[in-house]
């Protein structure tokens, strides 16, 4: 047996490369994610404007249990998981506030995929990392559940992402 050429081996290990890369979320990072927010932190304060022309702070979700999400619906993860968000919010719509905030994307592009998937969830559509930069460095989708106190008592990542019993166990 020959052995196998190094400019063939560096083509398949190129090749290697690319498909590794394109199964990460869009834009995600190589690097380990680094939480900064956890279960029993409290909700780093943010602003924001919903989708709706809403107003909203982490204060303003003082007194309600909240679940807030991060995601990009170039994110297969983030498309799988979010019709799961959904159904639980129309659940729990009474009880929780809910806001999902994308990631480096653009109103028209999440107002386009709402329409098209018949999402009601109230979004902010960021076309930076800032508010997500004050809970992790990378992993999407990612979900925060708070309680009335704003403090954190469930955290579901791109690694672990709940079914809808899930989510309704950690809301409850």
């Amino acid at each position: 047996m020959s052995p196998v050429p190094f400019k063939k081996i560096r083509k398949i290990s190129a090749f290697i490369l690319a498909a590794a890369v394109c199964t990460a979320c869009i834009t995600e990072d190589i690097p380990e994610s680094k939480e900064y927010v956890g279960i029993g932190d409290t909700l780093p304060f943010f602003e924001l404007t919903t989708d709706d022309g809403r107003r909203l702070n982490t204060d303003s979700l003082r007194g309600r249990r909240s679940m807030i999400v991060f995601f990009n619906t170039d994110c297969a993860d983030c498309r799988k998981e979010l019709p799961v968000i959904d159904r639980v919010a129309e659940q729990c719509r009474a009880d929780v506030a809910t806001i999902c905030i994308s990631r480096e994307e653009g109103a028209r592009e999440v107002a386009e995929y709402w329409r098209a998937n018949g999402l009601t969830l109230p979004y902010s559509a960021q076309t930076d990392r800032s508010i997500f930069n004050l809970f992790a460095s990378s992993g999407i989708p990612r979900i925060y559940i708070s309680d009335t106190d704003l403090q954190v008592t469930a955290l579901f990542s791109d690694l672990d992402m709940p079914d809808e019993q899930q989510l309704l166990d950690a809301l409850h």
